[in-house]
């Protein structure tokens, strides 16, 4: 497959920008619509559109920087408080002694395969969810779509079969040399997101995991937790900031774009994930004792919303398909991290419902205006919540 790009079943950026631009409302229209009526932020008049913005695409950050604490992080607080140009490794100055920092101690896999139909056609595979007795939920690129029955030939040796199909979602089963999770260590490839523009070297093998990674089950990295090393956390116990871990296996499915304009209509992908009882007692000791729940990134946050019942945080181990966007109204965090998100993806409409739509636009806008580095190895941003009246 070499000369095309990765996941071909999966639109680029590029692509979708393209794709959509007859369509689409003009960026000062949309700076406009951001700073709009608040009834345009009800979820009967969300539209994907609403979230559109232009990025150029040098700022599409290819690569890590050589130091995990040293991005940059654009500090954005609650109401009309001027936004903070800071770096990551600053969140010593700006957190306190008992706020509790969430990570998502999820593992990516190297979930990335090739290989050959029996018709000679080449195929890219991509493993969404390791299955019990060697079988995978999985993504495939190919010419032709592969049938039930079907064997794929893969290129680090042995065959898929393919059992059937579920929408976009193949169910295959590997006949390889050893357990599927141990054999992926040896051949798969690390699934390094479509808009990254290269393969992946033996950096990202390190870099596209964090250092508290544990769990294996991801097919992405939860990226704002990229941004932490072991300098930085120990500078943060050491005034006192607490830790805790969730697990949520990013999915295949981050990938996918939004393909209706009417919000209410978007059907949420599935992950899993483990919200212990420790994290849940660790939650309710720091917010009695005055501190702050800060989650690291979209995917702590979407672990802590779906844990939630009745208004109170609960261990909770199973499936989500939960899709936060303005109008829904989020209780389980005080702060959020998180890198910067793809134009009109889930992950932007997420932290509008978090910030408020129009302050997460004008932050964007500041960050684009001040060249700042975005989505997966990109910078971050220090979220507070809408001030509400």
């Amino acid at each position: 497959m070499r000369g095309q790009s990765r996941y071909p079943f999966v639109p680029s950026v590029a692509r979708a920008r393209q794709a959509k631009s007859k369509h689409r409302p003009s960026a000062p229209a949309l700076r406009a619509c951001a700073q709009g009526e608040r009834d345009r932020e009800s979820p009967a008049t969300m539209k994907k559109t609403d979230f559109h913005y232009d990025l150029p695409p040098e700022l599409i950050a290819q690569a890590p920087l050589p130091e995990r604490s040293a991005s940059r992080m654009l500090v954005v607080p609650p109401g009309d408080a001027p936004f903070d140009d800071r770096h990551v490794r600053d969140l010593p100055q700006l957190l306190r002694k008992g706020d509790l920092l969430v990570f998502n101690d999820t593992r990516v896999i190297p979930a990335r395969l090739f290989g050959q139909k029996e018709t000679g056609g080449r195929v890219e595979i991509l493993i969404e969810r390791l299955l019990p007795g060697n079988e995978a939920r999985a993504q495939i690129g190919a010419s032709k779509s592969p049938k039930p029955g079907g064997r794929i030939a893969l290129d680090g040796g042995g065959s898929a079969e393919v059992l059937g199909r579920d929408g976009e979602f193949y169910h295959l089963r590997f006949d390889v040399p050893a357990a599927l999770e141990s054999w992926l260590q040896q051949v798969g490839r690390l699934p390094l997101p479509p808009y990254i523009q290269r393969e992946p070297g033996a950096d990202d093998d390190e870099r596209y995991q964090t250092v508290f990674a544990k769990e294996l089950g991801a097919v992405a990295a939860p990226t704002a937790g990229l941004h932490f090393d072991d300098a930085l956390l120990e500078a943060l116990r050491g005034i006192g900031v607490e830790f805790g871990h969730v697990t949520l296996h990013v999915g295949a499915g981050t990938f996918q774009p939004v393909r209706v304009e009417d919000l209410r209509e978007h059907r949420m992908h599935s992950e899993w994930l483990n919200v212990g009882a420790e994290l849940v007692a660790q939650a309710r000791k720091a917010r009695a004792n005055g501190g702050r729940v800060i989650a690291v990134g979209t995917t702590v946050l979407r672990a802590l919303e779906s844990a939630m019942k009745d208004g109170e945080l609960r261990p909770f181990a199973g499936e989500t398909r939960i899709f936060i966007f303005p109008g829904y109204r989020i209780r389980s965090i005080d702060a959020l991290v998180t890198n910067f998100h793809l134009p009109e993806s889930t992950l932007l409409m997420l932290v509008s419902a978090f910030a408020g739509r129009s302050r997460i636009f004008a932050a964007y806008e500041h960050a684009v205006r001040e060249r700042y580095r975005f989505f997966s190895y990109g910078d971050a941003m220090l979220l507070f919540p809408e001030a509400r009246a």
